[in-house]
């Protein structure tokens, strides 16, 4: 398992969320709502483009819905995430004092936070140990062997009994960057993964 992240973490860039949102938990846990069912290359030009209105839970109340909404199109379901920014600032700013939770149990509270976009803002916001678990990282660890698991949420729970602490962290890039460019749903590019040979390639039926 750990032979296995290396050689992949050596090859991806994993770094990238916390470079293009920097270590603020609010742009983070902001970013990660964004970023669901949305392609990077939208969510980030969308999460400048609504920072530079509003850089805090404050700012973020005072806009209108329609201005939200404007600020993060084309990202999906843009209309339905602008009432959940508007919402969970205004928790923030009632029960928190302004300040995001560092918690994934206070913030799976927020509206529209799910267990992804919790592990996320911990650990990349707060620095605290945490796995999020994508479609991706779901798969990928089950055609790796590491769990056998039905549900991103079961593959979390497996992989924190498994998975050495040091990997939580970047794993979740590290798997995402994998899936996304060769370890695809159907059809995986396993002539040039760079850990083919390790990997048992459990439920592929056909590969290139």
């Amino acid at each position: 398992m750990g032979a296995i992240a290396t050689k992949l973490a050596a090859v991806y860039t994993i770094d990238r969320f916390v470079t293009a949102n920097g270590p603020d938990p609010f742009r983070i846990l902001i970013s990660c709502i964004l970023s669901l069912r949305t392609k990077d290359e939208v969510t980030y030009p969308a999460t400048g483009r609504l920072f530079a209105l509003a850089s805090g839970p404050e700012g973020m109340r005072t806009l209108t819905h329609g201005a939200i909404a404007k600020a993060i199109y084309p990202v999906g379901f843009y209309r339905t995430k602008a009432k959940q920014i508007r919402a969970l600032s205004k928790i923030l700013l009632s029960d928190h004092g302004g300040r995001v939770p560092d918690t994934i149990e206070e913030l799976l509270l927020l509206p529209g936070v799910g267990r992804k976009t919790a592990n996320l803002t911990v650990t990349l916001g707060f620095g605290k140990p945490g796995i999020c678990v994508d479609t991706h990282v779901h798969r990928i660890a089950n055609r790796l062997g590491w769990v056998t698991t039905k549900s991103p949420d079961d593959t979390e729970a497996a992989l924190r009994l498994v998975l050495p602490k040091r990997w939580w962290i970047p794993i979740n890039e590290t798997l995402v960057r994998h899936g996304q460019l060769v370890c695809k749903p159907i059809s995986p590019l396993c002539s040039t993964c760079p850990v083919a040979r390790r990997c048992p390639k459990i439920g592929v039926d056909r590969s290139r």
